[in-house]
């Protein structure tokens, strides 16, 4: 069984509580005025802080650039139309970089760069009652995920450059490379379409054993409903995750995101948890919920609004911002 799991990064998490305070996600970050600032700072990036390509190819435009950091993807399925590019900038000590920050493409290094396309940062640490241990363990988290909205006019392979402004005021650049799939060659369900009904692990599927359909420590509370009963009938937001098996430090907080989400959208939406492996083992492949949507990498968060039409499909690593951003458009 193929595991292209998605790249990127992790986090920290306790247990579940009333009401939730999402409207500065800043906040949550740990009181340190220089990492607040920064990722505050890389929340709002001006496209006017970038050069314009000006018919530059993309490896003229990196020439101009600083080199020195990475960059990791946090999304890996595209299509030929509009996308989310999530990532993150690593720099070469392992230590994230936060900053403004945008992307350029070209099909190759060669070709005329296109952008820049902005990538606001979108926190990834929930706040502390909604932690789980996992994220709580982990000793290099990251604190916020860039994400661009980029469209591609034809599918293949793609250069991509990612251009951050640096505390002092330089930009540093860091190169990468996608492949772009014609839209009929993505056999995942779309935005606008209807959602599959397919059944759900449950905790009564499950003979109330919630550690065999939950690697969450401690386990979610978004098990009690199957799927295939609430499609098109109420609005749902579907996450496909793992959080202890993902193979990436960016997969595990989008669990706990769900939890605080569920917080404060739950009497109007149901949240449903769904793990990724058969018998939470990655040797025996994918459980059939992934395998009817079509799914080879996690994490996923699919909303869906009570006609039963997709309304948002996001993949890879998914912060506070935009996650809350997908469950009001099938509200």
């Amino acid at each position: 069984m193929k595991r292209a799991l998605a790249l990127g990064l992790l986090l920290f998490v306790a247990g579940c509580g009333g009401g939730s305070k999402t409207d500065d996600p800043v906040q949550t970050l740990p009181k340190d005025a220089k990492i607040r600032d920064a990722v505050k700072n890389a929340s709002f990036p001006g496209k006017a802080e970038f050069p314009q390509p000006g018919g530059k190819t993309l490896e003229e435009l990196a020439n101009t650039l600083q080199a020195g950091p990475s960059l990791a993807m946090a999304s890996s399925v595209f299509t030929v139309g509009d996308n989310r590019m999530a990532f993150g900038v690593i720099a070469k000590d392992g230590v994230p970089v936060y900053g403004q920050t945008a992307v350029y493409v070209a099909p190759t290094p060669n070709d005329p760069a296109e952008g820049p396309f902005v990538a606001p940062a979108d926190v990834l640490l929930t706040l502390p009652r909604y932690r789980s241990k996992q994220a709580a363990l982990t000793t290099d988290p990251f604190y916020a995920v860039y994400g661009a909205d980029v469209p591609f006019t034809k599918d293949g392979k793609y250069a991509v450059l990612s251009a951050t402004r640096s505390p002092d005021g330089k930009l540093i650049g860091a190169p990468g490379s996608i492949d772009v799939l014609k839209k009929s060659a993505d056999p995942i369900p779309q935005v606008g379409q209807k959602a599959p009904k397919v059944h759900t692990d449950t905790l009564a599927s499950a003979g109330g054993d919630v550690k065999k359909i939950d690697t969450r420590d401690p386990p979610s509370d978004m098990h009690e409903k199957d799927f295939a009963d609430l499609v098109g009938k109420s609005p749902v937001a579907l996450l496909f995750s793992t959080p202890q098996l993902c193979s990436s430090r960016v997969c595990g907080p989008v669990t706990d995101i769900a939890l605080q989400m569920q917080s404060k959208y739950g009497r109007k939406m149901t949240f449903i948890h769904q793990e990724v492996y058969v018998d939470n083992n990655p040797q025996k492949g994918l459980r059939p919920p992934l395998q009817q949507f079509h799914l080879q990498t996690e994490p996923w968060l699919f909303v869906v609004n009570k006609q039963g039409i997709i309304t948002a499909r996001l993949e890879g690593s998914i912060g506070v911002r935009e996650f809350e951003n997908a469950v009001k458009s099938g509200l």
